[in-house]
């Protein structure tokens, strides 16, 4: 499979005039195209500063990270990225709002909006897309909001933690329909979670970080078969055993602290 992204070495120190913090250390990761990861460690370890560093937030204080070959230097088209809340804009009707990213990226062009409209009517939101945000579920507004992600054709989506905001009912069958549309695309993902659950249901890889600053600690492939639906593969024989040992690595780091 082809590499599509790639941190080497990759650092990161806030400073403040507090003095300096450094979030994460000597981080050399590779994702495949088409592949799903999940990074997930203790509460503060750098997990969040890792998305910011890909997307071209921030900067690497030491290291570089590759997307398609080319270094990241500043936000572009290549990236998207999905944050905790569905940030919908509660003035503008669904369709308006998954056309927004379109619009501050400047590229409206007569495909890009066909193929918005086909996400939606694709993953059933045709129907409501005159509707305000307000008058949508939890999950429905999700979904809009990866399908706004989606419109502008990213290489790479950048999850931060978008369901911790959800009951848990709703969480799993969000969970559910956004591995299922990332999976129909065919789009690269890495995830962010404090959920080890669900960074088991949804991944093919997961990367634990050990606690500030966060450094890869272990790494583990789920390998539950070709089951598809997340919902089901909680019920495998092996999610129980992966589970403790991922839950044994964190809960060994944040002893430390």
């Amino acid at each position: 499979m082809k590499e599509i992204l790639k941190m080497e070495n990759v650092s990161h120190t806030y400073h403040s005039d507090e003095g300096e913090t450094l979030a994460v250390k000597d981080i050399t990761l590779s994702v495949t195209e088409g592949e799903f990861v999940a990074i997930i460690g203790p509460s503060g370890c750098g997990k969040t500063t890792i998305l910011s560093m890909i997307a071209g937030l921030i900067k690497p204080t030491a290291g570089k990270i590759i997307l398609d070959g080319k270094e990241v230097e500043r936000p572009g088209e290549d990236i998207g990225y999905m944050f905790q809340r569905d940030q919908l804009l509660p003035w503008r009707k669904i369709w308006k709002n998954v056309l927004l990213g379109l619009e501050i990226k400047k590229i409206s062009t007569p495909e890009n909006i066909e193929y918005a409209k086909v996400l939606l009517e694709k993953y059933g939101l045709g129907e409501f897309k005159q509707h305000y945000p307000f008058q949508l579920s939890g999950g429905m507004k999700q979904r809009a909001a990866l399908i706004r992600t989606l419109a502008f054709k990213p290489k790479v989506l950048l999850l931060d933690e978008p369901f911790s905001a959800l009951d848990y009912q709703t969480r799993l069958n969000v969970c559910n329909d956004v591995y299922a549309i990332i999976r129909t695309e065919g789009k690269t993902a890495v995830l962010v979670t404090h959920d080890i659950a669900e960074a088991i249901s949804l991944a093919d890889r997961i990367i634990v970080l050990t606690k500030r600053p966060g450094t890869i600690k272990n790494e583990y492939q789920p390998n539950l078969g070709n089951i598809q639906s997340p919902i089901k593969r909680r019920e495998h024989p092996f999610f129980r055993k992966l589970f403790e040992n991922i839950w044994r690595d964190i809960c060994d780091e944040e002893q430390m602290q």
